[in-house]
């Protein structure tokens, strides 16, 4: 029996237009910096592991923006609650790690584009790995990170949403 692996939020909905409650507050943004609550199913036979990730590829920055990188999910986990990405987070699965993302820090980092440009795609993958957990150091590059998700992949899970500020 073949299942289907998907991901979706009950708080930004896919191909729709992302709440400013998820902006950052940071670089001069006026959010609330919050992450939303995340659900999957379906992840394949053979998973040991779970990363997730929230990627801009439209960041003006040549090589686009990660917001968001969790690692060494259980593979039974389902689900990341309302704010499970704040700093020092407890509402995580135990194991899992947050990486440091573009901002820097160990945590969410929310929508921040530039003011009155086009809206910005975020894409929200959840990754069935191979592994039970990644080899790479707490404070490896958002770019570490993505390198070794994607080779340890079986499957992903994935949504986009827009952001954009106005001018």
């Amino acid at each position: 029996m073949t299942t289907t692996f998907t991901l979706h939020s009950p708080d930004i909905p896919a191909g729709g237009t992302i709440a400013p409650e998820f902006e950052s507050d940071m670089f001069g943004c006026g959010g609330r910096n919050e992450s939303p609550v995340l659900r999957w199913s379906g992840a394949p036979q053979g998973t040991k592991s779970l990363a997730l990730t929230v990627f801009d590829p439209d960041a003006p920055t040549g090589c686009g923006w990660w917001h968001w990188i969790v690692v060494d999910l259980p593979a039974s986990t389902t689900e990341l609650n309302a704010n499970a990405g704040t700093k020092g987070s407890t509402s995580l699965p135990a194991g899992a790690r947050q990486m440091r993302n573009d901002y820097g820090i160990f945590a969410w980092g929310g929508m921040c584009p530039p003011p009155g440009d086009k809206p910005h795609r975020y894409i929200f993958t959840v990754h069935a790995l191979s592994v039970d957990k990644l080899d790479i150091p707490d404070d490896a590059t958002a770019a570490i990170c993505g390198y070794m998700i994607n080779a340890h992949t079986i499957a992903k899970a994935t949504f986009t949403s827009t952001y954009a500020r106005a001018a």
